[in-house]
């Protein structure tokens, strides 16, 4: 018989209607989304008071289901293609992205916690994006999803944990575009949060990492596929090829070398880098939109906590949760420098550092440092 912490958790995707005509999101462009829809999961039970609640961020292809087995196939019907029933046909039976740090017993405890993880504004899963119904138009919106940045992401995220009845976020995190929000949510919303956790990210998008976004954005609009952004089938050279770039920036020479070396594939003369680069993008392209990358990579460059606020130190010197920054050893994307210059302008702020040779990513693949890490600074920040 399985104990309380072996108890497997299950991924139940959940909609939630936010904002209306007479209650809009208005961006930060000013232009006005009314009904925007979430897609969300939950792990373990808010509590009486609304007071233990923890948010999970996702990154730029990522999605809700941070843990738990996906057991069943999901749907969105105002989606146009259904990328949620794409996703979770091709994920059903597996545990989601950060399952070894979620669930009873692990560092996100939901015996102690509710755990909750929203799919971002823009995004292909069942929140209101580029693959949503326009209800003007009754088509897709396509590339006439208007621009959004981080803050809008977060302002969703906002009227999310009121719709749940959440008082108080003990911690919020996630990597890459996931920290960005991290960041945002210190500066937008103290007064909810008591601590955040942002990893591998920075607080303006680098030129290096804009000029890998350019070359990406390049790959899918260079698809005869793409139309303009207005195309009939997916561009799946162009998205597959912008995965493929992205994720030699995401590892690191060490991981490269040590995963594959000059080994070839066992039936070919292919080098196996290239059957597994071939890989990740065939298996990017039959499960997430086009335009939604573009959108979504547009939102990371866009990303600078100054802008029309204040010289980002000052903007920084502003936040007032507890703030752990996680930094990456070979991290070629976000360097650490990006994460200590966070650590040095953010008050009550501390630094720890994955060690490991698979880049960027390893906030997906270092469980145990990152059980670690966050496990002592929730501790000794009594959260």
């Amino acid at each position: 018989m399985k104990t309380e912490n072996e108890t497997c958790i299950y991924s139940v995707t959940k909609f939630a209607e936010l904002f209306t005509s007479n209650n809009p999101l208005i961006l930060e462009s000013w232009v006005r989304l009314e009904k925007v829809k979430v897609a969300y999961q939950t792990y373990g039970k808010l509590n009486a008071e609304g007071t233990n609640a923890i948010l999970i961020c996702h990154a730029l292809t990522g999605n809700s289901h941070a843990a738990g087995i996906l057991h069943a196939e999901e749907s969105d019907s105002e989606s146009e293609p259904d990328l949620l029933k794409k996703y979770s046909k091709m994920f059903k039976g597996k545990s989601g992205w950060w399952d070894p740090v979620i669930g009873p017993g692990k560092v996100f405890d939901t015996n102690k916690y509710f755990v909750i993880c929203s799919n971002i504004l823009g995004s292909c899963y069942g929140t209101t994006g580029p693959v949503s119904i326009n209800r003007k138009t009754n088509k897709p919106y396509q590339a006439d999803f208007p621009s959004i940045n981080v803050r809008d992401i977060v302002k969703v995220q906002k009227a999310l944990i009121d719709h749940l009845g959440v008082n108080k976020i003990q911690t919020i995190t996630g990597g890459s575009l996931g920290g960005m929000q991290a960041v945002e949510w210190g500066i937008m919303y103290p007064e909810v949060v008591e601590s955040i956790i942002p990893i591998g990210t920075s607080a303006k998008h680098s030129a290096w990492a804009i000029g890998l976004d350019e070359v990406e954005r390049l790959a899918i609009k260079n698809d005869p596929e793409w139309q303009n952004g207005f195309y009939k089938k997916q561009p799946v050279k162009g998205l597959s090829l912008a995965r493929q770039i992205a994720m030699i920036s995401y590892r690191s020479f060490s991981s490269f070398e040590q995963k594959f070396g000059r080994e070839k594939t066992s039936d070919s003369e292919i080098f196996q880098v290239m059957s597994y680069l071939d890989y990740q993008g065939t298996k990017l392209a039959g499960r997430f939109d086009a335009n939604t990358y573009l959108l979504l990579a547009d939102v990371m460059d866009r990303h600078d906590i100054g802008l029309n606020r204040d010289k980002i130190e000052n903007v920084l010197g502003q936040v007032k949760p507890k703030t752990l920054v996680i930094g990456i050893s070979s991290d070629v994307l976000y360097p650490t420098i990006e994460q200590k210059f966070l650590v040095e302008n953010i008050p009550d702020s501390k630094y720890a550092e994955i060690n490991s040779p698979h880049g960027h990513d390893a906030f997906l693949i270092e469980f145990d440092q990152l059980n670690k890490i966050i496990g002592e600074f929730l501790r000794s920040a009594n959260l």
